[in-house]
């Protein structure tokens, strides 16, 4: 299973390839939007990893917040 690490050093390399796409002459109109919706699901699967990972810290040991109230903020989030 890849790092938080990993999967954002491999954003950065299809954000860089996208620059590239879009600095160079004709378009790949099919090939950027390809890489456009990898680097979507990406951020999509590197969000899901980080708040599981932080969810304890965030979530419950929040002293002044309850649990319910974080819970619907992180499904807020979660799902834009």
């Amino acid at each position: 299973m890849k790092t938080s690490e990993q999967r954002i050093n491999n954003i950065i390399g299809q954000l860089e390839g996208i620059k590239k796409m879009v600095a160079t002459g004709p378009k790949d109109c099919i090939g950027l939007i390809v890489q456009l919706k990898a680097i979507k699901s990406a951020m999509a699967s590197l969000m899901e990893k980080i708040i599981a990972d932080e969810f304890n810290y965030c979530l419950l040991d929040k002293k002044n917040n309850s649990q319910e109230k974080m819970e619907k903020i992180f499904k807020e989030l979660i799902n834009k």
